[in-house]
């Protein structure tokens, strides 16, 4: 963890998705060790099938979910979810200027009792052990 994960119309996918991406990643990779750089996971997904409010074809939403495991301070909590969020308005500055577009985003926080994992991407940023 975290997974950084969007969700989004399909009407503004010119918006540069993979760029967002990045730009995620970079966020939670520059937290100060708050989460494992083996962990950090950025995805999106286009709905191509959504009602917004009254059903106008024109609405647009976009949706973050920032999944993380528990045990974070709630001023890392706060850092991260304020950089991130700013980062997604900034993003997508162009297209939330429109009057029938929404960008929202929400923090959830794992139990680690009910998280199961196999993550061999770990090894590889550990620093190597001496003999």
């Amino acid at each position: 963890m975290p997974h950084f994960v969007v969700e989004y119309s399909d009407n503004v996918a010119q918006c540069d998705i993979p760029a967002l991406l990045a730009k995620a990643s970079a966020t939670l990779a520059a937290q100060d060790g708050v989460f494992p750089l083996g962990g950090i996971r950025a995805r999106a997904t286009p709905a191509r099938h959504y009602c917004i409010s009254n059903g106008h074809s024109g609405d647009a939403f976009v949706h973050a979910t920032l999944k993380i495991g528990c045990g974070r301070t709630p001023e890392a909590k706060q850092k991260v979810c304020d950089e991130l969020f700013g980062m997604l308005q900034e993003h997508f500055q162009a297209a939330a200027a429109r009057p029938d577009v929404t960008v929202s985003m929400e923090l959830y926080e794992f139990d680690e009792g009910g998280t199961y994992k196999l993550n061999n991407v770990h090894a590889r940023f550990r620093p190597a052990r001496r003999a």
